[in-house]
């Protein structure tokens, strides 16, 4: 497998988590959310680099209280900008040269297993572009301001749609070229979108949820206990075809 440069954001304000204080450090398996996230990442060979994003806000925090973690497990802190986009930006101008593949995954999304990452990194590195999502099901129903019901959509209207999760990950080239317009969205695989490039859909887990509000973050710590653990005997890269 190619190197890998893994770019976790948390740059956002977390407010409509409601608790006083930014989500990302909010406990997940009595670790700090975003630290939680970051260390499914930390053991893996094929990741060269990793860097975290996060606020201007919450810097002399996380500098202060866990500058120790962040220096034994290798991450770089950057600062984040005013919308996602610019603070993967931020990020991307840190990568180190050496990596093939830049990941881009969410802080608030803790729960992620190591097959769910041996999948998609592999998709990239066939493809040139992939990421995590789920298709979607159900009835769909649009509301106003008051959350009273103006429409049901018809279900034939969501054939092939499908939820965007992280990691979202792409070859080097592809991902800077497709951030040099100076352009924002809500993840990184529409600016790759943008440029023409075909990105891959990976199979996620509903259990890859990203936490946004205090009763999601009650659910991850609870899904947490069953999200599949790698094999003691797993290969370092179990999806490459020449190793099946």
């Amino acid at each position: 497998m190619p190197k890998v440069a893994v770019i976790v954001v948390g740059a956002g304000s977390g407010s409509r988590f409601g608790q006083g204080r930014n989500k990302i450090f909010a406990k997940v398996a009595g670790q700090a959310m975003f630290l939680r996230t970051l260390s499914a990442f930390g053991s893996r060979d094929d990741v060269c680099q990793s860097i975290f994003v996060c606020s201007q806000a919450d810097r002399p925090e996380i500098q202060d209280q866990f500058a120790g973690h962040l220096g034994l497990m290798g991450i770089s802190l950057v600062t984040g900008g005013q919308t996602r986009s610019q603070s993967v930006r931020n990020a991307l101008a840190e990568v180190s040269d050496q990596a093939q593949l830049i990941c881009v995954h969410d802080a608030a999304r803790p729960c992620i297993a190591q097959a769910w990452i041996d999948a998609v990194f592999h998709a990239a590195a066939k493809t040139g572009a992939a990421m995590l999502a789920l298709p979607i099901h159900g009835t769909v129903k649009r509301v106003d301001e008051n959350n009273l019901i103006t429409q049901t959509l018809p279900r034939d209207q969501f054939a092939g749609l499908w939820e965007a999760q992280t990691p979202q990950v792409f070859q080097r080239d592809i991902l800077l070229a497709a951030y040099e317009a100076d352009a924002d969205a809500t993840d990184d695989a529409a600016l790759v979108e943008a440029t023409g490039q075909a990105v891959k859909i990976v199979p996620g887990d509903g259990r890859n949820i990203k936490v946004t509000t205090p009763a999601d973050l009650k659910f991850v710590n609870e899904v947490f206990k069953t999200l599949p653990k790698p094999a003691a005997n797993r290969l370092a890269h179990p999806f490459r075809e020449d190793l099946r």
